[in-house]
Order: C-alpha cells, then structure tokens, then sequence
C-alpha cells in the first residue's frame, strides 16, 4: 500500500501546497488528504508590478486563496479605472494559464475608505482629512500633515478645545500630533458628510 506522505517529496515544488485532511467517513477508514497547488504568489506579484510599472498606480495587497481565488487591490493618486483593472486582469491571464493552474480572479481598487496598508495610501491623502485609531482605543480625525519616508510614523493636524489663561471658554486650535504607525489599529480617509 503506497503512503501520500512517501509522495510528498515527489510532488513538491517550488509551489506552496495546503494540505486538508479529509474527515473519515462511515467505515472509519481515513480518506486521502486533497493537495491543492496554489499559485506562486511573487509571481503573480512581479506580474502585477509589471504591468503597473508604466503608470502611477501600485500594489496595495494581494490574496491568494487555498483555492486559488486571487484578489489584487491597487491604488493610486489619480484613482484606478475601469481601464486600468481589465489591462492588468489581460495581462495576468497572459502569465497564468486559467486551465493549468484553475483560479478566480478579481482586479480593483483598494476602496475609498479602506484602512491604509503601504506607504502610497499614505503619501496619496496628504492634505486630506484621515480617521486614526490608536491601539490605546483613541480616535482621532484630522489633516494628514506628513509621512515618515519609512512609514514609520505620520503626522496629523488635529482640532482640540484649550482653554487659554483668564478666557471664560475653550477655544478651537490646531495641534500637531505625531503617532507611530506600529501605535495604530487602522488609519484611513475621513468622509465628511457636513
């Protein structure tokens, strides 16, 4: 009787492979675990950036499934178009053939208010107004002022209410506040419906 696991070897490359153990069934005997042969994610990575290398547009995630759905979510600081998505989509089609390696595929952009994952999010929405929420549970809105060319950290000019020396109420002014990116759950665009 032949072992999938003596077979591991032989059918191992430079693929990533899942393993799912299947559930036994009646009898008590154990079904054979599915082997699913996932996509080669830096591929399909060096593909995207390939394709977007012309343009002002980059990558800000890509997903890759156990079941080989694959979503690319670009951003950039004009927006992504209709155009743009199907030309990527072509050319990722070109470089992974749909009947060899049987994938989903979906080609967009990251959402306007969808947290910020890479430094381009960032650098895009300077002078717009941002959410912060700090891992301490603060919220904080205001003008994104600055990025650390790292990433490490941004800088947001937010309104507080101080009350001056000798006045009867707070005033409104605008302070500076720098956070580290590592200090914040999730920071992204702030809608304003006033």
């Amino acid at each position: 009787m032949l072992c999938w696991r003596s077979l591991l070897p032989d059918i191992c490359s430079e693929k990533i492979l899942y393993l799912c153990n299947a559930k036994s069934h009646g009898g008590g005997e154990q079904l054979p675990p599915f082997i699913y042969d996932m996509i080669d994610k830096q591929k399909l990575y060096d593909t995207v950036q390939q394709a977007i290398a012309n343009t002002d547009a980059f990558i800000v995630d890509v997903k890759i499934t156990p079941d080989n759905s694959i979503t690319v979510e670009l951003d950039s600081p004009t927006g992504v178009d209709l155009d743009a998505c199907v030309d990527i989509t072509r050319k990722i089609e070109a470089a992974f053939d749909r009947d060899v390696e049987d994938y989903s595929l979906e080609v967009g952009s990251a959402g306007l208010t969808a947290p910020f994952k890479v430094i381009g999010q960032y650098l895009k929405n300077i002078g717009n107004q941002v959410e912060v929420l700090t891992r301490d549970g603060r919220k904080l809105r205001g003008v994104l002022k600055a990025v650390e060319p790292d990433c490490s950290a941004f800088t947001i000019t937010v309104e507080r209410k101080v009350k001056e020396p000798g006045a009867k109420r707070p005033v409104l002014k605008q302070e500076d506040e720098t956070l580290a990116v590592a200090d914040t759950k999730e920071v992204k665009y702030y809608i304003d419906f006033k």
